[in-house]
Parts: structure tokens; C-alpha cells; sequence
């Protein structure tokens, strides 16, 4: 059913475009009620614009608290014009239909994320008058337009236009979905806001303000269908807010999205050039040094079978002379290691260089395949400690702080007759936070700055080391290793000392760590506990 437009109330905060919205609904004859510095704005452009109060007989009161909360306002809004008894109302009462709000809120979520900003503030930019109003206009978009982005002005004046100044029945249906679906949003910014202020971390309910991104192809697998949303207050340097500046031939996947985030989430760890290639979640390389080229080298040649098809993350600019290094990865680096190709599905960077992003197009056929995402500057300023790790179960959801532990250098304690070496350290702080970010159960190796070995996700500990000693090879010789978790026996030890390594980072805290250090010293390894540990399933 076609509504025609006859009178609009138009009360916004974001007021892009609205005087010009306003202009063409008037020459379409729509009588334009306004508020405000609305009203203003609309009257500059030379629309003529009848006042809140003079419709409602009440003035704009309570530094602009009360101004549209009226029966006038909402029993035009509220009104069905297929019912008898709703208009004999109106009749009665003199309430005028209202055919289209155009309202947006209070910038709430801007205003909070100042670092300046008071409670008053906060308090202040709470919309209570405009949520209403678009509540009651979305409850009746049988007959009511509602309009709460100014990305929809183009199309209401194109449809009013092609329909002698009407909208459609599904039009006015899709924008009261997508009203409802602000509102809740705005309500759930608002609500996480008052709990932190509280330090209410698990309120007894919890909404999660996020906003459409775009659809995806498909989910995990081709059957399932997918979308990516970004946390609306999200400010952190991350992959949900980095620029796609490259698509490739096909628009960024499902598990692209997961494999980016998991390898720039373990890259940010490093203050120093460093570079991760992660295959499905789990990082098969990983390194740091002066040099973000060398870096890369040393992360690909970590494993250069699983890097095929990974994600390259680095905390570094791409200049020319990387992307020529990462481009020809292959040709370099790749026969002499037994690699049969090397094609990365993603690369993720602060930004690139004009140059670099030439030479990745160009160069060997595959550029155009690769995604490009962009950044910023790596930092780990801004994080988001109250932000969720969210995990999802059949009918419910799962919710923790994010692990935001890293090396904790005050913690460490050193239960081994023998002591690890400064460059040791070194090493040990790596396979650490390598751990971090790997799936459990958990065993990394690391030789001189660089994952050589890891074995992930095992149903035992055990297991997990055997995988990462077969990857290492040779490597192991020297290594240190890490574990996410404590050693319920000696085993993994014992075996540690057959391939060679020579110290180990563990959470400690088991029934046997006495019999696991005394075999540490038994073999000659060196120990140390963080008494954190970092599950990841």
C-alpha cells in the first residue's frame, strides 16, 4: 500500500544533507514541522518550517529535554488510519497525522569516546525525545516513513517522485527494521557504558552494539551464509577496523576475517619489526629483528608448505623492496625448502607504499589474487579492555575478558638449578607469546628469534610436542619451548631433551612440578614459570 506524504517532522543530530531532503519534500508540497536547530538549518535554505511548539501549544522546555514528547506528536505517529476509533481520536483531539520522521540521535557513543568526557556529559547526550519518535513511527510504518540515515534520502525522494509523492509498503517496512535495529543498538551503547562506569563487567543482561560491515560470501563453508559486523565503538587498531585496499579477484572471506585477525592480533604483541604467517588460526611462522625484511624471511622459511594460501601480518610498513621479498618468496626462499608454490590469501600492514602495492599487483601473477588490508600505525595504545571475547554454544553465547596477558617479566620464576642465557630469554619470551596465540593444547619452539615448530590443538600435551619437534627437524637443537599450560609429568620434558632443546617457558602450577623440574635438571634444561597460563580452544 502507497502512503502519501503530507506532513514530515524532521529532528536531527547528524543534519548532512537534511535541509536539502527537506527542500525537495517541500516542493512536493510536505508540510515540514521541525525543531531546533533543525528548523534553523532547514530555514536557511529558504523552506518554510512550522515550529514544534506551535503544533504542540507547548514550548521547547528543560534545555530542550521536552519537545516532542507529546500526545500531539505521537498520536499522529501512533495513529491507524484504517481504524475508526483511532481517527475519531485524532478528530477529537485535533492530533494531525504525521506521514514521515526523519530523526537521528544524539551522538552518545561520539560523545563517551572523548576522553574528556564527564557523566554529565554522557548523561546530556542520551536521546530520550528521538528514540521515541522513531519507535512510535516504526511500530506504524503501515502508514508512517521512517527515516534515520541520511543514506536513504536519495532513494525516499526518488520513490515519492515516481509515485505522486507516496512511499511503498516495503520501503517503509526495511526502514522501520532498520530503525528498531538502531535504536537497540543505541540502547546497548548506553547500557555497556553505564555497567563499565559501574565496573559491572557480566551485567545481568548484555547487548552488543555492532554494525553491518558487509555480506560475505559464505561462512566457514560454502553452505553456510555469512556476514562481517565491526563493534560500533571499537577504536583499537585492528582488523575489523582496517581499510580493504585491495580486494583481489574475490571479495575477503569468512575465514579470511578469522585468519587476519588471529595473525595481526599476535603480531601487535612485538614492539619490534616482526612478521606472523598464520594457516587456519595457527601461526606457522613467526619472527622479529631489526630489519622487517629479515623478519619476514625468517617467519616464512618457518614453515613454507603451510605458509601456501596463509595470512602475512606485519607490524611494519610494506615499502618496495618488502613486497619484492614477500612477492618472490617462492623463487628465493621456496625450492630449496620444498615448497611447491607460495600464494598468500591476505597480507595485513600499517600501509603500503605506492610502489609496493604496484609491485604486489605485478609481480608473479598472483597480486591480483591477494588481499590488502590496511591498518594504521601498529599500536597497543587504545585497546579495548572491556570489550568482549565472545564465544558462541547452541542457544547461547560465552563471555570473558579478552586475554590481554602478555610477558610479564615481574612473574617469572626461575625453579631450575640452571638459569637461561640472556639470548635465551629472548627466545623464551617469544615461544611464550607465540603460545599465547596458538590453539591448545600448545607446544612452540623457537630458535634464534624465529617459530620453528608448533603443535597445536592436540587432545594431549604430549602429542602436541612430538608435532612441533617433526616440524622443527634439526632446529629443535637449541630451541626453546614453550607450552600454554603446565606439565602434569616429565614427559614432555624427556622428551624435549631428545630433540635438543635446551630451555622451557611453562605456567608451572602442577601437582608435579617438583618431579618436573627435577627432570629438567637431570637433563640440564632450563625452566622457567610465568604462573600464567593461556588456554585457547
Amino acid at each position: 500500500m502507497d502512503i502519501k506524504i503530507k506532513t514530515a517532522l524532521i529532528s536531527v543530530s547528524d543534519k548532512t544533507g537534511v535541509a536539502e531532503f527537506a527542500k525537495e519534500l517541500s516542493e512536493m508540497g510536505v508540510r515540514i514541522i521541525s525543531t531546533g536547530g533543525t528548523a534553523k538549518k532547514i530555514q536557511q535554505a529558504g523552506v518554510d518550517v512550522v515550529s514544534i511548539d506551535s503544533v504542540t501549544g507547548f514550548p521547547e522546555m528543560m534545555n530542550g529535554r521536552v519537545k516532542t514528547l507529546h500526545p500531539i506528536i505521537h498520536g499522529g505517529l501512533l495513529g491507524l488510519r484504517d481504524n475508526d476509533e483511532h481517527t475519531a481520536a485524532m478528530s477529537e483531539h485535533g492530533i494531525d497525522p504525521i506521514d514521515l520522521v526523519c530523526v537521528n540521535l544524539y551522538p552518545f557513543e561520539n560523545t563517551v569516546a572523548k576522553e574528556d568526557c564527564t557523566l554529565e556529559d554522557a548523561i546530556e547526550n542520551i536521546d530520550i525525545g528521538g528514540p521515541s519518535m522513531v519507535r512510535s513511527a516504526s511500530k506504524n510504518y503501515k502508514f508512517v516513513t521512517v527515516v534515520t540515515n541520511p543514506s536513504d534520502y536519495g532513494e525516499i525522494i526518488s520513490q515519492m517522485k515516481q509515485n505522486s509523492g507516496s512511499t511503498t509498503f516495503p520501503l517503509r517496512e526495511r526502514l522501520a527494521r532498520e530503525a528498531f535495529a538502531l535504536t537497540a543498538g543505541y540502547d546497548a551503547a548506553i547500557s555497556k557504558y553505564l555497567s563499565g562506569r559501574a565496573e559491572e563487567r557480566f551485567p545481568k543482561k548484555v547487548s552488543i552494539p555492532v554494525e553491518k560491515v558487509k555480506d560475505l560470501r559464505y561462512g566457514e563453508n560454502p553452505h553456510q551464509q555469512a556476514a562481517f559486523y565491526r563493534a560500533s565503538d571499537s577504536k583499537e587498531v585492528c582488523v575489523a577496523n582496517a581499510e580493504i585496499i585491495e580486494g583481489g579477484e574475490k571479495d575477503i572471506s569468512f575465514n579470511n576475517l578469522l585468519d587476519a585477525n588471529a595473525a595481526f592480533e599476535l603480531v601487535k604483541e612485538f614492539d619490534v619489526p616482526a612478521a606472523v604467517v598464520v594457516k587456519h588460526l595457527n601461526p606457522c611462522g613467526c619472527s622479529f629483528d631489526e630489519d622487517i625484511k629479515e623478519a619476514y624471511r625468517k617467519a616464512y622459511l618457518g614453515d613454507v608448505v603451510s605458509a601456501f594460501g596463509g595470512i602475512i601480518a606485519l607490524n611494519r610498513p610494506v615499502d618496495k623492496e618488502l613486497a619484492e621479498v614477500i612477492m618472490e618468496s617462492y623463487s628465493r626462499f621456496g625450492k630449496e625448502n620444498g615448497a611447491s608454490g607460495f600464494f598468500a590469501e591476505v597480507i595485513i600492514a600499517p600501509y603500503y607504499e605506492q610502489d609496493a602495492l604496484e609491485t604486489i599487483r605485478t609481480l608473479k601473477g598472483w597480486g591480483k589474487r591477494v588481499r590488502l588490508l590496511k591498518t594504521g600505525e601498529v599500536s597497543r595504545e587504545n585497546i579495548n579492555e572491556s570489550e568482549y571475547d565472545v564465544r558462541c554454544i547452541t542457544g547461547g553465547l560465552l563471555l570473558q575478558q579478552r586475554d590481554l596477558i602478555g610477558w610479564e617479566p615481574e612473574l617469572i620464576t626461575y625453579p631450575t638449578k640452571l638459569k637461561p642465557t640472556d639470548a635465551q630469554m629472548e627466545d623464551l619470551k617469544m615461544a611464550w607469546i607465540c603460545a599465547k596465540h596458538v590453539k591448545s593444547n600448545t607446544i612452540t619452539l623457537v630458535n634464534g628469534r624465529r617459530l620453528v615448530g608448533c603443535g597445536a590443538g592436540q587432545m594431549n600435551r604430549v602429542e602436541s610436542g612430538l608435532i612441533a619437534f617433526k616440524n622443527a627437524g634439526t632446529l629443535a637443537q637449541g630451541a626453546a619451548l614453550g607450552s600454554d599450560a603446565f606439565f602434569p609429568f616429565p614427559d614432555n620434558v624427556e622428551n624435549a631433551a631428545q630433540a635438543g632443546v635446551e630451555c622451557i617457558v611453562q605456567p608451572g602450577g602442577s601437582k608435579k612440578d617438583d618431579e618436573v623440574i627435577a627432570k629438567a635438571d637431570e637433563l640440564g634444561i632450563a625452566m622457567i614459570f610465568t604462573s600464567k597460563r593461556h588456554f585457547r580452544h
